[in-house]
């Protein structure tokens, strides 16, 4: 009985596992076929590379992809440093209504971020800073996820350390700097992997805030390359769709040893 449940849940996992991939792999087929052959899945058909000429000379990918680097390294930079002081407070600091600020993150995560579009909107739009990068991403500085991994990391830092560089004259800065960031490593690296991919691949918010190709992100750019007012060419539509996640793609392929790695220790943590 154990070896068929242990034979069903691996069989469950691979068919998922191939839903999953599926989309993944038609796209990776019909960006190397024709449009009559994206859909005969004839192996002896003839590859070829045209459709990603002709996906990178009807939107303009490279500019899409600068936007969407500049929008994630932004979001990021900023959310580090905003939930490592948050964190620290949390975690090390007594005062008056931490439990009280605590409890306000926490419901911050079961709080979905669409239901902000609006307040979110009419913020930015008095700020005058709509259609960039600014305004992209401050909905998204303060991150409780980030906040909490950060704040139960630091609460496992021994209070010994902490003493033996006040000690030694440290500034609360520099205590942060020398010794909780580096102990928080693994935790940085698998929150900062999470937030790349989200914001690489968020859409919503950024269709609402921007309106030009200045600040507009591949996710965006995308939806409007593949409109049915463009033309419907699965073909094209693919190569344009693995332009796009190509370079996260390749990253997670490259690093997804370290991916687990930081998972797991941020987990243990």
């Amino acid at each position: 009985m154990k070896h068929l449940t242990k034979y069903i849940n691996n069989l469950m996992a691979w068919a998922l596992g191939g839903i999953w991939v599926f989309p993944l792999l038609y796209a990776c087929w019909a960006a190397f076929h024709s449009s009559v052959d994206a859909t005969s899945f004839d192996l002896t058909s003839d590859l070829t590379l045209e459709n990603f000429a002709i996906a990178w000379d009807q939107a303009p990918f490279l500019s899409y992809m600068f936007n969407t680097v500049v929008i994630t390294t932004l979001i990021l930079g900023v959310q580090l440093v905003i939930c490592t002081l948050a964190g620290y407070a949390l975690a090390r600091l007594e005062f008056w209504g931490r439990g009280l600020v605590f409890a306000l993150i926490l419901m911050q995560l079961m709080i979905v971020p669409e239901i902000l579009i609006v307040e979110n909107y009419q913020t930015v739009a008095s700020m005058d800073i709509l259609d960039t990068y600014l305004a992209v991403g401050l909905p998204y500085f303060a991150s409780a996820f980030g906040i909490f991994l950060l704040r139960q990391t630091f609460m496992t830092v021994p209070q010994e350390l902490e003493n033996v560089a006040l000690v030694e004259g440290c500034s609360r800065l520099q205590i942060i700097w020398k010794v909780f960031v580096p102990v928080a490593r693994p935790t940085y690296l698998a929150f900062s992997l999470v937030s790349i991919s989200y914001h690489w691949n968020n859409f919503l918010w950024p269709m609402v805030a921007t309106n030009t190709e200045n600040s507009r992100p591949l996710t965006v750019g995308m939806a409007i390359f593949g409109a049915p007012e463009s033309g419907v060419d699965w073909s094209v539509i693919s190569a344009g769709t693995l332009i796009s996640v190509g370079l996260l793609l390749i990253l997670f392929l490259i690093f997804q040893k370290q991916f687990m790695q930081s998972f797991m220790s941020a987990g243990i943590k």
